[in-house]
């Protein structure tokens, strides 16, 4: 509930549910703050990269060893969900975009994000940033969606193919 807020930003009063039984919102109790905490998930871009006609997928430091994802990361301020995800592939992959087609938009409740989801087709030669620990490139024909974050868009991506 309300993330990690726990004290008001404006006031520092102890911040309380929103109305009676709203497990979801915070606001401060001071009628003069009015303060709301309203938790809104935040927008990540997702890229389901292709290279060479395999995806590469990629395990970021702090995941365990077999664990396995897409290209993701935060929209910046002032930057379209379009132009981050090419940042981020360039970023993380060294590699250079030639296009960008959009798969569609996810809710990651787990993590309060709202994924949109990107195929991303590149070139070149990949070059993990300090993120990335290892990639593999998988053919399309074996890859798999999972059941959370980003998976469902790989299932919309193979299904569309």
């Amino acid at each position: 509930m309300g993330g990690d807020y726990r004290f008001c930003p404006r006031c520092g009063s102890a911040l309380v549910p929103a109305a009676p039984g709203d497990g979801v919102r915070l606001a401060c109790p001071d009628a003069g703050c009015g303060f709301v905490h309203w938790d809104n998930p935040v927008p990540v871009v997702a890229a389901l990269v292709e290279l060479d006609g395999r995806i590469v997928l990629a395990r970021n430091v702090a995941w365990p060893e077999r664990a396995f994802g897409l290209i993701t990361g935060y929209l910046e301020r002032d930057e379209t969900p379009e132009d981050a995800v090419v940042r981020e592939v360039v970023e993380e992959l060294g590699l250079t975009v030639t296009g960008v087609t959009l798969i569609g938009l996810y809710s990651f409740a787990a993590k309060n994000q709202l994924l949109i989801a990107y195929h991303v087709r590149a070139a070149g030669s990949v070059t993990l940033n300090e993120e990335l620990a290892e990639y593999r490139l998988i053919e399309p024909e074996r890859l798999k969606a999972w059941d959370f974050g980003t998976g469902p868009a790989v299932r919309d991506w193979l299904a569309r193919r």
